[in-house]
């Protein structure tokens, strides 16, 4: 059975060429919750040059596009950062 993460990061190389995928699960802190209805609460940092020319929305709906029936289904939450290698490089320093 493949876990979240590797389903996550084979939907997303489908669309985007990945440099990078850092993905943290962050359910454990939303367990809790009055509304909380099991799916997975999740955050990454994604790195692609396939984000040079595009704007912060652009961005966040090829990977919302590229995640498809996952959202709303097994995720309940994401929460994204993206970056293109030249970016990632500069933040990271």
């Amino acid at each position: 059975i493949m876990n979240a993460e590797e389903i996550i990061k084979d939907k997303l190389s489908e669309h985007i060429l990945l440099v990078h995928l850092d993905l943290r699960d962050t359910t454990g802190k939303h367990i809790h919750h009055k509304n909380f209805d099991g799916g997975l609460h999740l955050s990454a940092i994604i790195v692609s040059d396939d984000f040079k020319t595009k704007s912060l929305l652009e961005r966040h709906q090829l990977v919302y596009s590229a995640l498809g029936s996952l959202i709303k289904n097994e995720i309940h939450a994401f929460s994204m950062k993206t970056y293109t290698t030249e970016e990632w490089a500069a933040n990271v320093s």
